[in-house]
């Protein structure tokens, strides 16, 4: 039987659990054993989701003759634009140190969840030595789909915010979301917000004390809600700059929920052919400057205004380039090629 090492993520270092999940599940179905102990030899391949500090295991496997790829996401550069606290800064740096060094001294082989990411990595540090491809996030679309229970509002437009955290550094994102929906409202839209995802206590007192539209703070939600959760909403707004491969715009276009954000990240090459609408930020998004938050409200109007052919190009777009199926069998080739 063929075997894989899978080397877990470190925490606050790239990589996701749920990717691992989907990952491991799509390999056994193809009769490909996953390991996930450097010492636990024999296998074909390592494959490392982003960093990893069992680096003797790996320079080990290497001189072995064993391909390692490495899966990289974004570079962590917040921290160098605003003050995110020495602790944050300090995690931050030490992550892309790791990250920087696996790529350029122990990786035979590069996965880069999208051409946005693979141009980030270049740019800053140069092209790398070996190898290298783009495999996009993929969902599961028996799951993440247009049919099943939702909790749509009759009497209100739902605006969906979906992300990990949403508070220090990504904050702006929530700021964003919050002057979006009120922009609608004054057009004349009937708005909620909803909001899944980490937030502070603080935020939560304030945007709920100050905003002009109702705000649902949902908190962090299981895996297995979000397909409803997605469901429920007339429009998703992706608050991350910068983005590399949003799970959350791929598992909403599945769900056939529309996506309006700015042309940022790796969101132009993911939300095509109708799925929602992309506006220029209107500044430099990397030194955070303001948006352009009126292009983002015609953005959300438009969306709101044609709900069935959005939402029908959404999930056309998710079947036609985002099945985890498809994304199992590339990472495959990748590792046994």
């Amino acid at each position: 039987m063929t075997r894989i090492c899978l080397i877990p993520k470190v925490h606050g270092v790239g990589g996701m659990v749920s990717f691992q999940a989907k990952l491991t599940s799509g390999l056994k179905e193809r009769g490909v054993q996953v390991v996930t102990d450097l010492a636990d030899t024999p296998y074909a391949a390592v494959l490392v989701t982003g960093g990893t500090r069992a680096l003797a295991g790996l320079w080990q496997a290497r001189h072995r003759g064993v391909r390692i790829v490495q899966r990289l996401d974004g570079i962590n550069w917040l921290h160098r634009r605003q003050h995110t606290g020495w602790r944050h800064a300090l995690r931050a740096e030490g992550a892309n140190w790791l990250l920087t060094f696996l790529r350029s001294r122990l990786a035979t082989h590069l996965v880069y969840q999208s051409e946005f990411v693979r141009g980030w990595w270049q740019d800053w540090f140069g092209p790398a030595r070996g190898p290298a491809t783009v495999i996009h996030n993929g969902v599961d679309l028996t799951v993440y789909t247009p049919r099943g229970p939702e909790e749509r509002p009759r009497e209100r437009c739902r605006v969906l915010v979906v992300e990990g955290s949403l508070g220090g550094a990504y904050g702006q994102g929530l700021a964003t979301a919050v002057q979006l929906a009120e922009l609608l409202g004054l057009r004349n839209f009937p708005v909620e917000l909803m909001v899944v995802g980490r937030v502070t206590p603080a935020q939560q007192d304030s945007f709920t004390a100050h905003s002009r539209v109702p705000i649902l703070w949902a908190g962090l939600q299981p895996p297995e809600r979000i397909p409803t959760l997605d469901r429920s909403a007339h429009l998703l707004y992706s608050a991350d700059l910068n983005a590399a491969c949003p799970n959350s715009v791929i598992e909403a276009m599945a769900c056939g929920l529309p996506v309006v954000a700015f042309q940022t990240g790796a969101l132009p090459e993911l939300v095509q052919g109708g799925a929602g609408c992309l506006v220029p930020y209107g500044g430099d998004p990397w030194n955070l400057e303001p948006p352009d938050l009126s292009a983002l409200a015609e953005a959300g109007a438009q969306v709101l205004s044609d709900q069935p052919s959005f939402r029908k190009a959404a999930r056309q777009r998710a079947e036609e380039a985002f099945d985890l199926e498809r994304m199992v069998d590339q990472y495959l080739h990748v590792l046994l090629e």
